[in-house]
């Protein structure tokens, strides 16, 4: 299973519209099965569906609620759902792995410390060659991915991102031609990361796309040659909307007397000494906290703040979510209530300056699964699958189960139905 961080399926069911040469994704979409679309989880940011797509259930079962750990005083920037201890429910590796199957992954999120994977490269932040052994030293088993090093070279996150994820297929494919694994997973992630830079189908997202779309080539040849008989998913956690503004939404809080900002030297950043309520960020969509979750007068007194903001068409509020409504859609069962966005405005995390700051030819997501933007894409391909079946818009919970059906075991915890992939 290949998930390419950020791809729209419309960069594949709709190439020619958008001029882009994707010949191995069309070939899965001539010889394979498909969705128009996935409907992803809340929010819509890469751990919580990652982690969805590997389980089989929603954020409030599997305990992946954002990217980032909740951190009221934006102290650490780097404090991601890195470790996999932190997922609540069995995973397909674990499951594949009771069953006798070989599992391999490389880069997918929450992974560090993963059950059930015999040959891990887990994602996370090695950004110098200086801290390569860090990333040698949580990959297992031990010295494997020395191993693999004195083919590929040195293995950690570089510059541009395009390079990152060519050598992220090297590793992959030296990997399947060293163990042939029965199940493994890799995540690409230049897209994404361009998308966000360059908005969603500009003339870099879709140069990524197409260089991404080779890779996956080699990686369906390479896996073809390790196992005739391999099926081959390219998922993605997410879809992306075009940005054009950025709203500091914390401004006001601090405005308020929510947030207190500390006592700094000229020209120093601000940093937060004290709060009653502020933002975990997602982007498109944010869960308003509070210190104290039984202080009645500042959860009303939040609630009035962002009643009035969102009345206010240029702050970009689509709506407010009661605790019901984030719970409705899987989303954490702790929040009191939370902030969705219009397509088009993203949260930023200033503390001080302009709320409102134009950000054109820019993109994001993070934002309520129903936005037609975020949907994720599947497409399904080799023996037993049925050929040019379109099985229209899917969950994004019928995946795990559907690979389960692949391996031949069950993930007793994912309730979704596999999809309809029999010829």
């Amino acid at each position: 299973m290949i998930s390419v961080d950020g791809m729209r399926p419309d960069y594949v069911t709709q190439a020619d519209a958008h001029q882009l040469k994707v010949p191995t994704l069309r070939s899965f979409m001539r010889d394979g099965t498909y969705a128009d679309g996935v409907v992803g989880v809340l929010p819509t940011v890469t751990h919580p569906s990652h982690t969805t797509l590997i389980t089989g259930v929603w954020p409030a079962e599997h305990g992946i609620f954002n990217n980032v750990h909740f951190d009221p005083l934006l102290k650490n920037k780097d404090e991601w759902y890195w470790f996999a201890p932190d997922i609540k429910v069995p995973t397909l590796w674990q499951a594949a792995s009771a069953a006798g199957i070989t599992t391999a992954s490389i880069f997918w999120p929450v992974t560090v410390n993963a059950r059930g994977i015999d040959y891990l490269i887990p994602a996370y932040p090695v950004r110098t060659n200086e801290d390569r052994p860090l990333l040698e030293a949580i990959s297992r088993p031990i010295g494997y991915l020395e191993k693999l090093e004195q083919t590929i070279g040195p293995l950690y996150i570089i510059q541009p991102v395009a390079a990152w994820d060519e050598r992220l297929t090297q590793t992959a494919i030296a990997l399947i031609q060293d163990k042939h694994p029965g199940f493994m997973t890799l995540h690409l992630v230049s897209l994404d990361s361009i998308e966000h830079a360059t908005g969603p189908f500009s003339p870099q997202s879709n140069a990524a796309m197409e260089a991404i779309d080779s890779m996956i080539g080699r990686l369906v040849e390479a896996e073809r040659a390790a196992n005739p008989n391999a099926i081959v998913v390219v998922v993605s956690d997410h879809g992306f909307a075009s940005v054009h503004m950025r709203v500091n939404l914390l401004i006001p809080f601090v405005e308020a007397g929510l947030i207190t900002l500390a006592p700094t030297k000229p020209n120093a950043a601000p940093a937060i000494a004290d709060w009653k309520a502020t933002l975990w960020n997602a982007d498109g969509y944010a869960e308003v906290r509070f210190k104290d979750p039984n202080d009645k007068q500042t959860i009303s007194q939040t609630f009035s703040l962002l009643a009035r903001l969102g009345l206010d068409p240029q702050y970009g509020i689509a709506r407010i979510l009661v605790h019901a409504g984030v719970t409705e859609g899987g989303g954490d069962p702790d929040a009191t209530f939370a902030i969705e966005m219009k397509s088009g405005f993203t949260i930023g995390e200033s503390l001080t300056g302009n709320i409102i700051i134009p950000t054109p030819g820019t993109g994001t997501h993070g934002y309520a699964p129903d936005v037609p933007e975020m949907q994720s894409a599947f497409f399904a391909l080799g023996p037993g699958i049925a050929a040019h079946r379109d099985v229209g818009a899917i969950d994004m919970r019928q995946i795990a189960p559907t690979i389960a059906s692949f391996l031949g075991i069950t993930l007793p915890s994912a309730k979704q139905p596999a999809i309809n992939y029999h010829p």
